[in-house]
């Protein structure tokens, strides 16, 4: 039953996210500002040239300067989202999205960035214990990207 209730908290978050992007691409404000959080922690990884979403969300820019089409959108565990987008030869952007009770409480952007994602397990009579308690559950899958050279990261959760 827990896994089940896990799998449905999945599929509402995947809904969401992609009801975020279908609004942003429409220029519904009203239908992005209820999915977020007032809070929303933001953090972003790139070119400083490169705030298409922060200017987006804080209506500094119209929803057609620059149009974010997921190529992927992939859930782990019961509350994170990537989603993973490329625009031709010079633009590549990963987003991670941290849900909590439906509404987007994080938000991580990753602009020209290659990007790994594991998990971390700890021990608990042992706190950390070296590189086998990470495994990778994500990585960056940038197709028309191959031959660029990107910054990778590493995003520890």
């Amino acid at each position: 039953m827990e896994e089940f209730n896990k799998n449905q908290q999945e599929l509402k978050n995947q809904a969401t996210i992609n009801a975020l992007y279908k609004s942003l691409a429409a220029g519904d404000t009203k239908m992005v500002s209820g999915l977020l959080a007032s809070d929303l922690e933001w953090w972003f990884h790139g070119p400083q040239t490169c705030h298409h979403m922060m200017r987006m969300l804080t209506g500094e820019a119209s929803h057609t300067e620059f149009i974010f089409e997921p190529r992927s959108v992939t859930t782990l565990d019961d509350h994170i989202v990537i989603v993973e987008g490329y625009e031709g030869a010079n633009v590549y952007w990963v987003h991670v999205w941290v849900l909590k009770d439906g509404l987007i409480t994080r938000f991580r952007e990753y602009f020209n960035t290659w990007l790994t994602v594991k998990k971390l397990r700890v021990r608990p009579a042992l706190g950390w214990v070296g590189k086998d308690n990470w495994s990778t559950v994500w990585r960056s899958q940038p197709r028309d990207l191959f031959r660029r050279s990107l910054p990778g990261l590493m995003l520890a959760i």
